[in-house]
């Protein structure tokens, strides 16, 4: 798999570099000719060409043990009751949404409805190459603000939910789990599923009896194959715990223990009174927040990950509002 992943970058930069050649030859030529019309289409081709090369370079760069792998997202929401559930069902659907625009296989593993609206907490696993490179800098505590929709007057309501992405280990990664350390629970499945859903004891719950993890799934009619995708999840949760201690050995920021709540955020979404996206440790922003919570958000993602390759660290910015 590494070799065809080595490959398929080694092809990439090849195309790039004959795409640019092409693109300077053609624009000497169209300036001979004083063709201004072929000249703005190759410039807008090589603005393309840019972004292409600029993303092809941070995957390169991407080489961290498990970079390459799929993952897990989960989505928590925070204090405030049905303001923070929905809140929560806007990330899993902008998390949901971005997957698919990258051609990713996006699945559901688990999801606890909100009473009122939205989820109180939504596992869902995005398969493909570099998937958890690219989003492991969207773990961290997410900010909303805007006007509420449940509020009959209108007032400005501000919510919290927490995002943890997590690597799905691969046979390469030894992940040792004793079986007597686990308590496997089987209960019926609940929320959107199909025909099995509140039929059959189908879902599965496995705790790590040691560590008090835990980890469920309910998408699958097979509770076989429900309690595999568990015993997945676990061994990615085992290893990020471990990767933590190591962190926190190195007295590097435990980001993922922070509470869900003021002053944790790692990015604002302001809807009112005015709109923007902003990341608070690179300081990048987004007006059109409708794009962004439709799964727009690569330029966060690509700006986080250009500070954290030329390791320079970041400072949490301060919001006002």
């Amino acid at each position: 798999m590494e070799r065809d992943h080595l490959s398929k970058q080694i092809d990439t930069i090849e195309n790039i570099e004959a795409k640019l050649n092409d693109a300077i030859e053609l624009i000497g030529l169209a300036e001979a000719a004083g063709d201004n019309d072929t000249i703005d289409e190759l410039m807008n081709e090589l603005q393309v060409l840019g972004k292409n090369a600029s993303q092809s370079e941070i995957e390169c760069m991407l080489s961290e043990e498990l970079d390459n792998s799929s993952c897990f997202v989960e989505i928590h929401s925070g204090a405030g009751g049905t303001e923070s559930d929905d809140w929560a069902s806007m990330l899993f659907r902008m998390y949901f949404r971005w997957g698919e625009r990258h051609k990713y296989k996006v699945t559901i593993i688990d999801q606890l409805d909100g009473e009122e609206a939205g989820i109180k907490s939504s596992t869902i696993k995005i398969e493909g190459l570099n998937a958890f490179g690219w989003l492991k800098v969207e773990t961290g505590v997410h900010r909303l603000v805007r006007l509420s929709p449940f509020n009959s007057a209108g007032k400005r309501h501000t919510s919290f939910a927490s995002v943890n992405v997590l690597p799905v280990i691969n046979d390469a990664v030894q992940i040792d789990i004793v079986e007597s350390d686990l308590r496997i629970d089987t209960y019926r499945s609940s929320g959107a599923g199909g025909q099995h859903v509140n039929t059959t004891d189908s879902a599965v719950r496995i705790t790590h009896i040691p560590t008090g993890i835990v980890a469920q799934c309910q998408n699958n009619r097979s509770q076989h194959k429900n309690k595999d995708e568990c015993m997945s999840m676990l061994k990615s949760k085992l290893y990020e715990l471990e990767m933590q201690k190591r962190r926190d050995k190195a007295n590097e920021d435990n980001e993922k223990k922070t509470a869900i709540g003021w002053g944790h955020q790692i990015r604002s979404y302001v809807l009112h009174p005015y709109k923007m996206v902003k990341d608070l440790r690179t300081g990048y922003r987004e007006t059109d927040t409708g794009a962004v919570l439709d799964g727009g958000i690569d330029e966060f993602i690509r700006t986080m990950l250009e500070l954290k390759i030329s390791g320079k660290g970041f400072t949490l910015i301060t919001e006002d509002d």
